[in-house]
């Protein structure tokens, strides 16, 4: 096996997979498949539900190639990860060779060429279609020479290359070939520089995966999906779920008999006894119960995850203590660091030091970054397996949660309402059950010129989670692309985690939670929150490159959803007043 050079993990992940061209020692290969990749053990029902969800767009516009209806009828699913000590496989494309010399294209890169010289590149154009398809130019030579040039000008554009005979100065072509029909039947062939992004666009997402499958079980012994919803609702009060005191309901009760090995027959009828005996939950005994049918299959979605990612590790603010009662850092545990929550607008704030991200790339596009215009292209093994390409670890990540009575009171000053609750209210547990029934979070796809309830509290949670990394990174000590975030707006949090395969340091976020968290917290609060770029800015989308934007590899919004008004504006999140 030929070794063409090394590629960090996330570089792999991205960049390295089947189907994309990429540079390699000064030439171009397209990636032909993870060599031997090796299977991870997940909970591919979990990956399943992510994945249509995730290709939704796709599927909406009927630009998902059947995936969706694949994955209804129990398609199955593999999810592998880089074996590396194989590596990637590879091969030469396009195959035009160039002469980096005289600019001749050659026939056979085994051979010199005209000019006696045997210094191949290659034409470093492709032509695509938003079938998925990728072709090589096909260069006219000259008739009576069988010869021809190259000669590109000074612009970009592949329809200004000329090519010409090196001998008699006959010009053969124009461009790399207009309206050359696709294969598929249904539009023409464009011609762009291999690395552009329309040429290939990877698809990915995240989603939290417990790296042992015995704490999906434990959650559902515990009570299930409710469990979790009313654990998280009730603001994390309770270290877990199965803490929380409160009733099954008979389906949860059933699933779990079902689960632990009992027959369907006889689990049902033990579940009738217990609600004659008023064991288990009857309608209306926890506020999460009037939650309408989709709000409450997303707010449950998101407490799993929430579940999922403190099943392993977890330690509060409140839980910090100093070896010596009294000295500066038990006061700062007692004082600072509480005040700091309270004044960044915050109901709590974890540190999860073995958070189980699952990071997979399921397909790619070529053409627009528009579902209605180009086809999603799933990576797929023989059989019809869907194969995703994939990095499981387990890193360093906070909990960041907001309080619920200040955001139902910024919701409602935005002219918003809020069912079940009203100005004045305090308690947290009618304000986060008010929010899940009375918002519906936008796609993240979709327009952002929204004003619902949903599309305002997407905004205000994004934008403070890319304000907390990019303080985050400075007080850490962690690369700002190092850093990454998962979003759960229902529940008014969001998690930030450093990238286990990136340059990021060790121990930083700890360190911080454990010495300075009020630091970072006043700086979130007081550092600079104009932007450069103002009043310009300001004017657009309150949010750019230089104030709020953050990285691709660390923001799965595609940096929309934005905006600093929600933060810092004359009726901004922060300029609320605080929970009594």
């Amino acid at each position: 096996m030929t070794i063409l050079g090394s590629r960090s993990g996330s570089q792999i992940l991205r960049i390295f997979l089947p189907d994309n061209t990429v540079d390699l020692r000064g030439d171009i290969y397209r990636v032909v498949e993870w060599s031997a990749a090796s299977p991870i053990q997940v909970d591919t029902d979990l990956v399943r539900r992510h994945l249509i969800r995730e290709i939704g767009a796709w599927t909406a516009h009927g630009t998902d190639g059947d995936v969706g209806k694949d994955l209804l009828s129990g398609a199955s699913i593999e999810v592998v990860e880089l074996d590396e000590r194989r590596g990637v496989t590879v091969e030469r494309y396009p195959q035009v060779w160039l002469c980096r010399v005289c600019k001749r294209i050659g026939k056979f890169v085994e051979r010199p060429c005209k000019c006696g010289q045997r210094k191949w590149g290659q034409l470093h154009f492709v032509g695509i279609h938003d079938c998925g398809a990728i072709v090589e130019p096909w260069i006219r030579r000259c008739k009576e020479h069988d010869d021809v040039k190259v000669v590109i000008p000074k612009s970009a554009k592949a329809a200004d290359i000329t090519f010409e005979c090196p001998t008699c100065g006959t010009r053969t072509m124009q461009g790399l070939g207009f309206n050359r029909p696709c294969e598929c039947g249904n539009g023409t062939m464009r011609w762009n520089v291999h690395k552009a992004r329309t040429v290939y666009t990877p698809r990915g997402m995240v989603l939290i995966n417990p790296p042992r499958p015995e704490h999906r079980e434990n959650l559902k012994l515990a009570g299930g999906a409710r469990k979790a919803l009313v654990w998280v609702v009730e603001g994390l009060v309770a270290m877990r779920p199965a803490d929380v005191n409160a009733k099954q309901t008979i389906e949860d009760l059933i699933a779990t008999l079902i689960t632990s090995g009992m027959p369907e027959a006889l689990a049902k009828g033990m579940a009738d006894m217990a609600e004659k005996a008023g064991e288990l939950a009857t309608p209306g005994d926890h506020p999460v119960d009037s939650l309408p049918a989709m709000q409450r299959e997303e707010a449950e979605r998101e407490a799993v995850d929430i579940a999922m990612a403190l099943a392993e590790s977890r330690t509060p603010t409140t839980d910090l203590r100093s070896t010596a009662s009294g000295d500066a850092l038990d006061l700062r545990y007692r004082h600072r660091y509480p005040a700091a929550l309270t004044r960044a607008g915050l109901d709590g704030l974890d540190l999860v030091d073995r958070f189980p991200v699952l990071s997979a790339m399921y397909g790619y596009t070529r053409g627009e970054d528009d579902p209605a215009k180009c086809r999603l292209v799933p990576f797929r093994r023989r059989r019809g397996v869907y194969r995703l390409h994939s990095n499981l670890a387990e890193t360093e990540a906070f909990l960041v949660r907001l309080d619920p009575v200040r955001v139902a009171t910024w919701l409602t000053g935005r002219g918003h309402v809020l069912t079940g609750w009203s100005v004045g209210d305090t308690d947290p547990v009618a304000a986060r059950v008010a929010i899940l029934r009375s918002t519906e979070i936008p796609d993240k796809r979709e327009s952002q010129s929204s004003e619902s309830a949903g599309a305002d509290l997407l905004k205000l949670v994004h934008t403070y989670a890319h304000r907390f990394i990019r303080q985050a990174a400075v007080f850490s000590g962690i690369e700002r692309d190092a850093l990454s975030e998962y979003l759960l707006p229902g529940h008014l949090a969001f998690f930030v985690y450093a990238s286990a395969r990136g340059d990021f340091v060790l121990g930083g976020m700890q360190a911080v939670f454990e010495s300075n968290l009020d630091d970072l917290l006043a700086a979130f609060v007081d550092a600079e929150h104009r932007c450069p770029l103002d009043p310009g800015c300001s004017r657009g989308s309150g949010a750019c490159s230089a104030c709020v934007h953050l990285g691709e590899p660390s923001c799965r919004f595609f940096n929309r959803f934005l905006n600093r008004e929600t933060l810092f504006g004359p009726h901004g999140y922060l300029r609320t007043p605080a929970s009594p």
